[in-house]
């Protein structure tokens, strides 16, 4: 800063000014500045970050006169979450016969303002075009970037299943239905008891308007028709309706016939539960008695029944027909009521009625 003549007529020293200059600043990831005088002494340089990015630190540095740039540098995050939207909620009618809906929808897109659009977003529940059982879904996006900041969103799926008021069954009759039984679409079956003949419809089904089509039908008890012109005709009117236990015995006095007739009467109950009607067949002729209850059989009938299950007149015997006119099971001495339901109940049932019977149990208990 300062120098002295000496003896020898030179000078002690030399100086010079040399500017001030700070060491170039380096590169800021994801962001850049922007400097008023390069590096030299005084110069600000102002930082920013890229879109999507926010700066953390000094947000500018001045270049100072030891040569070094005040603070410390800077650096560019990524705080911001991507920005998703989840398609608008929506309500859907179940679809006829079933108790689910299919339901489409397009997923959402997801953008985030530092990594453009992200192509992976995770879904919780079902995927687009599933079946959705009756209530409400919460369907529910998630997506992260890559600095992991998280974004979400749902939407609800309602499933509505339109039903129909809840049919009753028919005195002395039962229905069977399809799907859920009164939903909208499902197809509902009036059947009879043995014994008993429909009167009306025989299917409803139910509406989108949540109405049953038709009215229903009753069960009336089955018309026997007596005045026909041969055993066949007659057994026909039973077929698959009720089956048969017919009695025959030489005479009225004839001790296992009124054994037989007063268990029976006994047994009326769990004889009619089991759909049995009691054919009597009684005497000589030409005194020969054949009934139905109270339905009286021609002479002609009579002996056609008689050859065709070989019945004789001669002592007591019975048969036992299923309702598809088979001879299932023959007895000499009276047939004990609980005998002859049990081997109904495990020969005899059909599906059907063995699942109404396990259903309902045994009302004459």
């Amino acid at each position: 800063s300062a120098v002295r003549c000496l003896p020898n007529r030179h000078w002690s020293g030399m100086a010079y000014c040399r500017q001030i200059r700070c060491h170039v600043l380096p590169a800021v990831l994801r962001g850049s500045y922007v400097c008023s005088a390069g590096v030299q002494m005084d110069s600000r340089c102002d930082y920013t970050c890229l879109p999507g990015y926010q700066l953390e630190g000094d947000r500018s540095r001045i270049c100072m006169e030891d040569g070094r740039w005040s603070g410390s540098e800077p650096i560019c995050v990524d705080l911001e979450p991507p920005r998703i939207r989840c398609p608008d909620s929506r309500e859907r009618i179940a679809e006829p016969g079933k108790l689910t809906a299919t339901v489409y929808w397009d997923p959402p897109r997801v953008r985030d303002s530092a990594d453009g659009v992200i192509k992976r977003v995770m879904l919780r529940g079902p995927e687009p075009g599933s079946e959705f059982p009756e209530g409400e879904h919460v369907i529910r996006y998630s997506a992260h970037d890559q600095a992991y900041n998280r974004a979400s969103c749902k939407f609800s799926i309602r499933v509505q299943v339109r039903r129909c008021p809840a049919l009753k069954p028919p005195q002395n009759g039962y229905i069977s239905c399809t799907s859920d039984g009164n939903n909208y679409g499902a197809t509902c079956e009036y059947l009879c008891d043995g014994g008993y003949e429909r009167q009306g419809t025989s299917l409803r089904v139910c509406q989108s308007s949540q109405q049953w089509t038709g009215s229903q039908p009753l069960c009336a008890p089955m018309q026997i028709n007596t005045d026909v012109n041969s055993a066949a005709s007659l057994l026909d009117q039973f077929h698959e309706k009720r089956r048969l236990f017919v009695i025959s015995a030489p005479d009225p006095s004839n001790r296992y016939y009124k054994m037989q007739i007063s268990m029976l009467q006994q047994a009326a109950c769990g004889l009619d539960l089991r759909h049995v009607t009691t054919v009597e067949l009684v005497g000589q002729p030409p005194h020969e008695v054949g009934r139905i209850r109270e339905h009286r059989l021609s002479l002609g009938i009579i002996e056609e029944l008689r050859r065709f299950l070989h019945l004789t007149r001669s002592h007591f015997n019975a048969v036992l027909l299923d309702k598809a006119g088979a001879d299932r099971e023959r007895y000499i001495s009276p047939a004990n009521p609980d005998e002859l339901f049990v081997f109904i109940d495990t020969f005899l049932l059909s599906e059907r009625e063995a699942a109404r019977r396990a259903q309902s149990g045994d009302p004459c208990e």
